[in-house]
């Protein structure tokens, strides 16, 4: 009896201990008046728009009070207007105009996203009063200023996500001189900009090491929150199954998917000279959506007369279950000298797909520890094509070791980057701020 005694006041102490904490917690929630304010956000399938829904989804099941401030479509394809105000369940999204002066230039994005943080202001300038904390992200890379600017005039707390560093990518790409006197004085800006902020997120280890090279002492402010996929939506469907498949005739070939932004910091040249080597074998490689380097791959695709790539416009989102599964090996790249500044998101839908992954990236990229921790495909340095081909053919051949490295893939997604973990991570960071 007594040792049925202290067991039922364990379960008791378990019990009550477990109720306090969910009472905590979803009372924190209630108190936190979050104001999103991002350039991107659904049904514009930019990769930092479809992230941001799933967050404040979650966010607001917490208990979160949640207005989102967002542009009209621009980013992936011509979209219909969406209404300026919206809601799902408790969030509120509400839309500005949008510029589109020449979108597919540097100068005519930044353009762009200047009037679009002007239109933010305008909406922060009426929101403060309702809201105690600001979630700002750097699309486009200007927004932080605004959560800088409503904590000096207002007191209101911001919290900064990360998804690039700039100026350091427009100094990376030759865009914008090191010592130019703009890159000196937006540097000094962001310095400031990050002392002041209650909390800063970045998607990997190697950004945050690259903010504490330029911002020392925010050190304890940085908290490394991965992107995500939610695996109940992304499913391994075989190809057989698989519509997507079937519509552009992939099924009974190898297929070696690149899905996403073809961006100025992605490698698509070591993809290239690895389909090369490859081009007399059984192998197709997909390229879907779009970016800065896509009309370059397919202007060297004709000049080499390669038969070997199949290329697809961005998909809608109901599409992408299908598309991202549509394929035997999914790719994912940064180009040399971006590791520290960019993040890949393909890379997390890639693992739910349950297919294996080949990796192209700096010899000290995070992303190699990634993919070795998770066992479930292979990284390349930069020019390495010849022995990412060599893969592409070992997976081509040994179907059952592809199929392990697949599973292998979406457990480790399951186990580590679901929207369910990583807004909980958010939450966390959301709550320091206001306290």
């Amino acid at each position: 009896m007594k040792y049925a005694e202290r067991l039922r006041q364990l379960v008791y102490n378990k019990y009550e201990n477990l109720q306090i904490v969910k009472h905590e917690f979803f009372g924190i929630g209630q108190l936190i008046k979050l104001s999103v304010i991002t350039q991107f956000f659904p049904p514009d399938y930019a990769a930092t728009g479809q992230l941001i829904e799933e967050l404040v989804r979650h966010l607001e099941q917490q208990g979160v009070d949640v207005e989102v401030f967002t542009s009209q479509p621009s980013y992936a394809f011509q979209a219909p207007c969406a209404p300026a105000v919206e809601r799902f369940g408790r969030v509120q999204i509400k839309r500005s105009r949008i510029a589109q002066l020449w979108p597919q230039r540097i100068r005519g994005k930044a353009i762009n996203g200047i009037l679009f943080t002007l239109r933010a202001a305008l909406y922060l300038l009426r929101a403060v009063r309702r809201r105690n904390v600001v979630l700002v992200t750097t699309a486009p890379p200007f927004l932080p200023i605004l959560g800088y600017l409503a904590h000096i005039f207002f007191g209101i707390s911001y919290v900064c996500i990360l998804y690039d560093l700039y100026p350091d990518i427009a100094i990376a790409l030759g865009v914008l001189p090191k010592h130019h006197l703009l890159a000196q004085f937006w540097q000094a800006v962001n310095k400031q900009v990050l002392r002041k902020a209650q909390g800063i997120v970045v998607p990997s280890p190697a950004m945050k090491r690259q903010v504490m090279a330029n911002c020392p002492e925010v050190a304890d402010k940085i908290s490394v929150i991965h992107s995500w996929a939610d695996p109940e939506w992304i499913v391994p469907i075989a190809k057989e199954d698989n519509w997507f498949a079937q519509k552009y005739n992939i099924v009974n070939q190898f297929t070696v998917l690149y899905s996403g932004n073809m961006g100025r910091c992605h490698d698509i040249y070591t993809i290239l000279e690895a389909a090369k080597y490859l081009q007399d074998e059984p192998i197709q490689f997909v390229c879907i959506g779009g970016g800065a380097k896509r009309q370059e791959l397919m202007e060297e695709v004709n000049r080499l007369g390669l038969k070997n790539f199949l290329f697809l416009p961005y998909q809608n989102k109901q599409v992408l279950p299908y598309s991202l599964t549509a394929c035997d090996l999914s790719l994912v790249s940064v180009d040399a000298g971006m590791e520290s500044l960019v993040a890949p998101s393909k890379l997390y839908p890639a693992l739910a797909s349950g297919r294996p992954v080949a990796v192209i990236c700096p010899q000290h990229s995070y992303l190699r520890h990634l993919i070795t921790d998770a066992n479930c495909g292979q990284t390349f340095e930069n020019a390495d094509s010849y022995e990412l081909a060599e893969f592409i053919r070992l997976l081509s051949r040994d179907r059952r070791l592809a199929e392990r490295m697949g599973k292998a893939a979406r457990q480790y997604s399951q186990l580590n980057f679901t929207p369910e973990v990583i807004s909980q991570q958010y939450f966390e960071v959301l709550r320091q701020a206001i306290l």
